[in-house]
């Protein structure tokens, strides 16, 4: 799935008029914070980009498996489902230029507990 396709399928769950509470600087500083206990790739700085319900975490490619030069990749999408009141995290397929749902969380810390252990270097490549 596309980033833009998952905006398309959120955005018709809020045609409704109800208010979109994500993305707001809060929630984006404390992921910026969160980010800090993750286990790979702590010697970069990621940053962390408002979308539509959520948001983009971006870093450097220091491995340089998906970047050659060391460029920005992304690495993980994390949206919030005002009608489920959950955060669903997606990790980017690299190869099939699309996002895969890794899964769903109640709150936002237990997501990015998820994101930070990675054990399969499903999103710090």
């Amino acid at each position: 799935m596309t980033i833009a396709q998952v905006r398309s399928r959120r955005e018709l769950r809020h045609s409704a008029g109800k208010a979109v509470r994500q993305p707001n600087e809060f929630d984006r500083a404390r992921v910026l914070h969160l980010l800090g206990g993750r286990q790979r790739y702590r010697y970069v700085e990621p940053e962390v980009v408002p979308v539509v319900d959520g948001y983009l975490v971006r870093s450097p490619c220091c491995s340089r498996n998906l970047d050659p030069e060391g460029g920005v990749v992304d690495v993980a999408l994390l949206l919030w489902d005002e009608a489920a009141r959950d955060w669903t995290l997606y990790r980017r397929d690299h190869v099939g230029e699309c996002w895969i749902e890794e899964g769903r969380f109640a709150r936002l810390g237990e997501m990015l507990a998820r994101l930070n252990a990675d054990p399969a270097r499903d999103f710090w490549q």
